[in-house]
């Protein structure tokens, strides 16, 4: 199993490296000198570690099973902050590891929670390292996804031959197709940015925190950024492509829209609609519509993005919201509306069958050709429930710190929905650094579980049991 893991983690390893070459160059150019060796060392480490990895793999092919790829995911997620994090350790700031760790973690986590109170006193450089990380780690959730997907019409073998070349017969179709769709919708929303007049580096640093439903700002307020309402509009626009399965765009660009492959996607607008709707009805005289939707988005596709509104009395349901997530194959984190959708559905068919027991009930997903089965409704059902344990867990963990309860309560589900902290939730102004080493630690932790899930450590935990 460790060749198998070592080659994702040696793929991943060169492609941190190609971006710390990135950094050195636009470093250069620029004239940002004061982080430019912490940049080079980053290369060395990722690239010497990516090799010995690599070079592990040989020309032993295998094909990896469920358990190897869930293990390959999560080992991931703590392997590679700790490359990000060099560049924060070994930077001007002084930082110490945990720190640095902490920064990293939330990156590529697309989290967003920054222990720099003040972006806008940082190199320029470290910024868009911190963009780039969400960026890496949106890229790798895509393709952790991917990795996890069972069907028997894709069969996933990762292996290396003779140190030449990676023989892509079975995954490049998929995996580059990811590559190539991320990478292009990232495009786009540069373009959109820089077209309503943000600066090119701010649109450089946002497109790949939106791509990734990241909550990294290059400035210390968006507010700095976004100047009038005509690129508000156009932002809100953009928050909107991390909500829906990333092929959605794909196909409709290549005009190959298949309704039963979205049913999902429809059925979130069709929420997102009904939600704005009603928000707009109850809560028009008390704030603008723009500022509004800009909200209910960014929280429905876990940025967490907000604006100058203090949503107090509606923090809860934009919590709400964060939990529910967006499609199941984006970046967003969350429950995913599918999972609620189906328990919603189940729910409706016990109580028919108390009331009715002859009645037969449509199980299909979404009125299509797809049939949800018992076996993803307690799966979903034990999700729902870990995450409520998991909730309960890291608020009592951070009351420790001398949190109060309310944010304590609110940070625990802006970390398990992996969203950043903002006046959506009115929550703007918490201080990452001051917190010990036990918080920082926990919040860490549960930030990478709410990427994954804690149902995958358990099915880990369970398969290590069973086998000794």
């Amino acid at each position: 199993m460790f060749r198998s893991i070592s080659l994702f983690l040696g793929i991943f390893s060169i492609i941190i490296s190609l971006f710390s070459i990135l950094h050195i160059l636009y470093s250069y150019y620029f004239e940002f000198y004061l982080n430019i060796k912490s940049y080079f060392l980053c290369f060395l480490i990722s690239f010497i570690f990516g090799f010995f990895f690599i070079y592990l793999q040989k020309k032993d092919i295998k094909q990896i099973n469920f358990f190897e790829k869930l293990f390959i995911v999560i080992i991931g997620f703590f392997y590679f902050p700790i490359l990000i994090s060099i560049p924060y350790f070994f930077s001007i700031y002084e930082l110490s590891f945990i720190e640095s760790y902490f920064e990293s973690v939330s990156g590529f986590t697309t989290t967003g929670f920054s222990i720099f109170n003040f972006p806008s006193n940082i190199d320029e450089s470290l910024l868009i390292w911190r963009s780039s990380s969400q960026w890496l780690g949106g890229l790798y959730f895509l393709f952790s996804l991917f990795l996890l997907t069972d069907s028997s019409n894709l069969k996933i073998k990762l292996f290396f031959s003779n140190l030449e070349w990676l023989n892509l017969s079975e995954i490049k179709h998929q995996y580059l197709k990811i590559l190539f769709i991320y990478s292009f919708l990232t495009l786009i929303i540069f373009f959109v940015f820089t077209f309503i007049d943000f600066r090119l580096f701010d649109s450089l640093n946002l497109s790949m925190t939106i791509i990734s439903s990241g909550g990294f700002l290059p400035s210390n307020s968006l507010l700095d950024v976004i100047g009038n309402n005509n690129q508000k509009f156009f932002f809100t626009l953009c928050m909107l492509i991390p909500l829906f399965n990333l092929y959605l765009f794909y196909n409709l660009f290549l005009k190959k829209f298949d309704i039963n492959n979205f049913y999902e996607d429809i059925y979130l607008l069709s929420f997102l609609i009904f939600v704005t709707f009603l928000s707009y009805i109850f809560l028009k005289d008390y704030y603008l519509f723009s500022n509004l939707f800009f909200s209910i988005v960014s929280s429905l596709s876990n940025i967490g993005f907000g604006l100058d509104d203090d949503f107090k009395g509606f923090a809860f349901f934009l919590l709400i919201l964060t939990i529910i997530g967006g499609s199941s194959f984006s970046t967003t984190s969350g429950l995913k509306f599918i999972k609620l959708y189906v328990l919603f559905k189940f729910s409706l068919k016990e109580i028919y069958s108390l009331v009715r027991p002859l009645y037969v009930y449509n199980t299909n997903l979404f009125l299509s050709k797809y049939k949800f089965k018992d076996n993803q409704i307690r799966n979903y059902f034990l999700t729902f429930v870990f995450f409520i344990f998991c909730f309960f867990l890291l608020s009592w963990l951070l009351s420790f710190n001398n949190i109060s309860f309310e944010k304590s309560l609110t940070i625990s589900i802006l970390t398990l929905t992996n969203t950043v902290n903002s006046n959506n939730f009115s929550i703007t102004n918490f201080d990452f650094y001051e917190l010990n080493f036990a918080s920082k630690s926990f919040l860490m932790l549960f930030m990478i579980i709410g990427r994954v899930e804690l149902l995958s450590f358990l099915i880990l935990l369970k398969r290590f049991f069973l086998k000794y």
